[in-house]
């Protein structure tokens, strides 16, 4: 495992592969660091974004939807989500597609292992946080009427069933398939947004429109904590991003001022575009664009130019716009606080855009066409590949995961009586205040 690490990590730092087998304690700093950046972006960051956003009568329960998928999907992930996606499997057909049960619970992996120039349970805990993230995104989908003991055995499931093989695929080292073809995403945007906002949108179609979706208002609690959500949300993606360069390095510099131009381009955008349409400046608008910029430069951040990175969040921010606002209300799917509008619409449109945008320089990118023989055509059709393969991947698992957490527990959605008093005390017990 150690071997297969390392070699794993210069496709990611050429520049660094003298010192493989040498901890480097600022590389080693600068991971830990960014593993609990992207822990802050879960149970405070996206859990506020969707709270802000849901009814008073279900901030609780969304805010509980969140930390309950952060929790439980981190611990799948010890026991046998690693192993699924960064391990080893004896058949080489099958390491294609997951890499099997030979670290479950982290078996075989001993503290000393370094993951190129830092500790390999480092690496377990930075990628367990975005095991975490990714179910969490798709609970933005369904708040406000399924059951909490339901969204359990998702989260759960879908972290071993779903999440783990797609990142193995992607990022699993030699023979995993889709990097095997050259796919680029740097941090995430097929891995962690494509899967979580599409899963998300399978779940929401199954679960069936809240009572009075399209009929009656349904007002946020507030939008003063989605602001703030998308703000720890920014502050965390540094290490979301920055850190998906593995250490204290120049590409980790590059990934931190694109994801800022990017965001920041995005977040204009989204309130340009508002305020032309419906002659409103929106809070809500402003925070909706910063993250649809964080997620569509999330597969780009490592390998584009600073004019790329204002593309990229600039389409995704429109993307973002239109998916939010037009393609729901066209197809009438009820796609609560809008998972698949942002997180797998821009991040589809991130990880087209690598192909085009990738600079063809040799010590940013993995192996791929474009790196390979100046193949800007064939790193697009890669990332075609690989945007195909996880929406196959992530639509069937999906749906197979939702019908058996439903039969367990008798159904999905919770009864009218619970939904029309708010999950928050027919499920909790408790209330957002005294009154």
């Amino acid at each position: 495992m150690k071997l297969k690490l390392s070699a794993f990590m210069a496709l990611f730092l050429p520049i660094f592969a003298l010192a493989q087998d040498k901890l480097d304690t600022g590389d080693t700093a600068w991971m830990m660091m960014s593993t609990a950046l992207v822990l802050l972006m879960t149970p405070a960051g996206l859990a506020l974004f969707y709270g802000g956003m849901t009814r008073s009568k279900n901030v609780l329960n969304t805010y509980a939807m969140v930390m309950g998928a952060f929790v439980l999907a981190f611990i799948v992930w010890i026991i046998a989500g690693y192993s699924i996606a960064f391990g080893t499997n004896e058949s080489a057909s099958l390491q294609k597609f997951f890499g099997g049960f030979s670290n479950v619970m982290l078996n075989g992996i001993s503290w000393k292992d370094l993951s190129g120039t830092y500790p390999t349970y480092v690496f377990i805990a930075f990628q367990g946080t975005f095991a975490a993230i990714t179910i969490a995104i798709a609970s933005g989908s369904v708040i406000g009427r399924m059951k909490f003991s339901t969204w359990l055995i998702i989260v759960a499931l879908w972290g071993l069933v779903v999440y783990a093989p797609v990142a193995h695929m992607v990022w699993g080292g030699d023979g995993a398939l889709l990097f095997d073809a050259g796919a680029l995403d740097f941090a995430g945007g097929t891995v962690v947004h494509m899967n979580g906002g599409l899963a998300g949108l399978v779940f929401a179609i199954l679960l069936g429109k809240r009572s009075g979706y399209l009929k009656q208002a349904m007002k946020p609690y507030s939008i003063l904590f989605t602001a703030a959500g998308a703000a720890l949300l920014w502050f965390g993606w540094y290490g979301f991003n920055a850190g998906s360069a593995f250490g204290a390095n120049a590409i980790a510099g590059v990934a931190l001022l694109t994801t800022t131009v990017a965001t920041a381009a995005a977040g204009m955008t989204w309130l340009l575009i508002e305020w032309i349409i419906f002659k409103k400046p929106t809070l809500l608008g402003i925070a909706s664009g910063i993250v649809a910029g964080l997620v569509a430069i999330t597969p780009a951040a490592g390998f584009v130019s600073i004019g790329g990175s204002f593309i990229v969040g600039i389409g995704g921010s429109v993307i973002g716009f239109f998916g939010v606002v037009t393609l729901k209300k066209i197809f009438k799917y009820d796609d609560s606080l809008d998972a698949f509008g942002i997180h797998f619409l821009a991040g589809l449109w991130g990880a087209l855009m690598t192909g085009v945008l990738a600079l063809n320089d040799k010590e940013l990118l993995w192996d791929g066409p474009l790196k390979a023989s100046g193949d800007r055509m064939g790193q697009f059709m890669v990332q075609l590949e690989s945007v195909g393969v996880t929406i196959l991947w992530t639509l069937i698992g999906s749906i197979v995961v939702f019908y058996i957490a439903s039969a367990l527990t008798g159904g999905a959605r919770v009864d009218e009586e619970s939904e029309y008093n708010g999950l928050d005390e027919s499920i909790h017990g408790e209330t957002v205040t005294n009154a």
